[in-house]
């Protein structure tokens, strides 16, 4: 019998399936056969036609596979498959902490498998028609292989302290969970760059010559100690290019893509960087941190006061209250608050871009290479230049090319007045 919480939840699922449907269509819709005039030169006619063949083929992509999932969940709901799982793994008696990772890993690895030929289709079909992929079939089962272990080695112990924890530690679980789920995240952010992303990549040092010595010059003069800079074997499974920061303290690491310092010149690069150092100077990443850390928080306190309503377990015909299917239902409970959530996140991301941005243009002094930088950047990574305004609202973490671009222009010419 469908109660409150079933109500909430499936009307919660049915919405966000249907905002995004929404948001794809309009997205489709917003292409537009014509070159914006910004990016004449860098696009030809047939590269042109060509992002916008990527965008529809992947947007209806998209479209199949959550349509799918929207049903596969569905049908495991109503068909009992939340309560049988749970009677399955209770026969195994493994004790309360240990029933929960089974519980939750077979949920996992279940939802793994169903989501395994959607993204060997991605990567060996849409990626590959696209030219974009370079991954062999050897390295996207090592990846899986990897991934897995990482959840068993790292993901399973925090798993079980949390679930520890709300067995056993009263009113105060949720408070114990949030510390130590913060400096769980902490210790991850530490070594990740050292232990974890060598694991999947190579790391090289940059060489030396005249990029390293513009690099380590400009890192000086914008106060910006570095760990290191490195270059990272993308080619091996995209041609899209990319920088990113990682790390922080002494191991703070500017990392750009082996394909990326292929495709630009010394001063491109220098203004991505750039743009890169930005956002730890302008404590975006900090503010990043702290913002996951008291949402985090947040969740864990609502996850205290929800963890045990009968009523969230009836809403899934469940026999026991168990506590480890209750963080399930809870996270499908709470994806309305997240989904808002995000529309925030997400602007203040957009917010950041632009700042990391301006920070690029003022420290460099290079904004046509800059400019000329996200030009080349859209092109070979095929991009979308005119979303439709809902979409971006929706799910972009960052402002469109053309709007970025713009932005510059106009800081140029607020400088020049």
């Amino acid at each position: 019998m469908m109660n409150l919480y079933a109500w909430i939840i499936l009307s919660a699922l049915f919405f966000e399936f249907a905002l995004n449907l929404a948001a794809d269509i309009l997205n489709l819709k917003a292409l537009s056969p014509d070159l914006p005039a910004e990016l004449t030169g860098f696009y030809d006619a047939a590269t042109y036609r060509r992002s916008q063949k990527y965008t529809r083929v992947t947007t209806k992509f998209g479209i199949v596979t959550s349509t799918l999932n929207l049903g596969a969940t569905l049908i495991f709901w109503f068909c009992g498959g939340f309560d049988a799982l749970d009677n399955l793994v209770r026969t195994w008696r493994l004790g309360p902490t240990g029933t929960g990772l089974a519980y939750i890993g077979i949920l996992l690895l279940l939802l793994a498998i169903f989501n395994l030929p959607f993204n060997i289709y991605k990567t060996f079909i849409i990626e590959e028609h696209f030219g974009f992929n370079k991954t062999a079939p050897r390295t996207f089962i090592l990846d899986m292989v990897k991934e897995l272990g990482l959840a068993i080695i790292i993901g399973s112990p925090l798993l079980a302290i949390v679930l520890a924890f709300f067995q056993y530690a009263g009113d105060q679980a949720w408070l114990y969970c949030w510390i130590i789920s913060t400096i769980f995240i902490l210790f991850i952010q530490f070594i990740a760059p050292t232990w974890i992303m060598p694991l999947f990549n190579k790391f090289q040092p940059l060489e030396e010559g005249e990029l390293k010595e513009r690099i380590m010059a400009y890192a000086r003069s914008a106060n910006f100690p570095l760990g290191g800079i490195f270059i990272i074997d993308s080619s091996r499974r995209s041609t899209k290019s990319n920088a990113f920061f990682t790390g922080f303290g002494k191991n703070k690491r500017i990392v750009l893509y082996d394909t990326l310092i292929e495709r630009h010149t010394i001063e491109e690069l220098l203004s991505i960087l750039a743009h890169e150092i930005g956002h730890y100077k302008k404590r975006h990443i900090l503010t990043g941190i702290i913002i996951s850390i008291l949402h985090m928080g947040v969740i864990f306190f609502l996850l205290s006061v929800f963890l045990t309503h009968k009523g969230l377990y009836d809403a899934f015909s469940m026999r026991h209250i168990s506590i480890y299917a209750g963080f399930i239902f809870f996270g499908m409970l709470y994806s309305p608050v997240e989904l808002v959530l995000s529309f925030f996140t997400n602007m203040l991301s957009r917010r950041n871009e632009y700042q990391a941005d301006r920070f690029a243009i003022e420290t460099t002094r290079l904004p046509e290479a800059f400019i000329n930088a996200l030009k080349k950047l859209s092109v070979y990574n095929l991009s979308n230049l005119t979303p439709h305004p809902f979409y971006v609202f929706l799910h972009a973490s960052h402002p469109p090319i053309l709007k970025r671009i713009l932005n510059v222009k106009r800081m140029l010419v607020s400088q020049e007045a």
